[in-house]
């Protein structure tokens, strides 16, 4: 990976992070506020949600080395967390190889 790229692909990582958490953190508080579920139900689906989502994050986001940065941008693109004026910056090249469409994410 470029140099150039490499240093997009760090702010694409930390922007696509905010944003997970926020889309995390609002479906927290959706589970939250749900009144026709009693506190118990509430609290386990915050549980499992809040596990499946740890999860999720760890696939998509540890680990930050340039061998992962290419499966790791195919990952953030393939699941709309990337920023597109960021993505215009990068190397034609890498926008293709990470292509979600190509790569049936």
């Amino acid at each position: 990976m470029k140099e150039s790229d490499w240093k997009v692909f760090k702010d694409i990582k930390e922007k696509a992070i905010e944003l997970f958490c926020d889309h995390s953190l609002k479906e927290f508080e959706e589970v939250i506020n749900d009144k026709a579920l009693n506190s118990h139900e509430r609290y386990t689906l915050l549980y499992e949600l809040v596990n499946n989502r740890d999860k999720q994050m760890a696939l998509l986001f540890d680990g930050h080395s340039r061998s992962k940065a290419q499966l790791q941008l195919i990952a953030i693109r393939g699941e709309d967390l990337a920023d597109e004026s960021l993505l215009k910056k990068l190397s034609k090249e890498l926008l293709e190889s990470t292509d979600p469409a190509r790569t049936k994410w």
